[in-house]
């Protein structure tokens, strides 16, 4: 594989019974960048659903992946994948949900903590190193006394689902123009927006 192969990991749960849920917005937002690239998700042997194109005419060569294990198990397949197609960790980019942003707002990282992530904790274990890239996914804090777990398990209420396909589709933009353009220019982008 040459260096401009990307590892582009959407965090979530498997199963329709959680697909509408916030902890599964990475995996929506895979499912918008798989329609740029044309094609659909097939079954690997790493326990994940995968599709292999390019991000555009003449674009970065990219291997989307769906985890099929639960959240908190994300790094086998991840680590799996990683290795399978010979991709640094540098190369890796997790799209996962934030509870510390508010809903409708995009942040972009490379390393630092996992925030109490679990998805992201089991990535950094699997992989050895935290220097990978987060494209992180506001959906917001609960409110009141809602246990965290059980937010982030619940489907978005109307309200937000009406503006859903926009954060998502905003998501998979600031995907594209981290691989493309840099970290950089996504931060100036999708930062200053907030």
């Amino acid at each position: 594989m040459n260096s401009n192969t990307w590892l582009v990991v959407g965090l979530g749960n498997p199963g329709p019974g959680y697909s509408r849920n916030r902890h599964n917005i990475g995996q929506m937002v895979l499912d918008d960048l798989a329609s740029r690239v044309g094609g659909n998700f097939k079954s690997h042997k790493s326990r994940a659903q995968i599709l292999e194109g390019r991000l555009g005419i003449g674009g970065p060569r990219v291997i989307l992946a769906k985890p099929q294990t639960y959240m908190n198990l994300s790094g086998g397949p991840v680590s799996a994948l990683a290795k399978f197609f010979d991709i640094p960790a540098d190369h890796v980019v997790a799209v996962h949900d934030e509870i510390d942003i508010p809903f409708n707002t995009i942040k972009l990282k490379s390393g630092g903590g996992e925030g109490g992530h679990n998805g992201l904790r089991d990535m950094s274990r699997a992989l050895g190193t935290k220097d990978y890239y987060r494209v992180r996914v506001g959906v917001g804090r609960p409110l009141g006394r809602m246990d965290t777990a059980d937010y982030v398990l619940k489907d978005f209420p109307s309200v937000e689902a009406k503006e859903l396909p926009f954060l998502i589709g905003d998501a998979a933009d600031a995907v594209e123009l981290l691989l493309t353009e840099g970290l950089t220019a996504a931060q100036q982008k999708f930062h200053s927006a907030a």
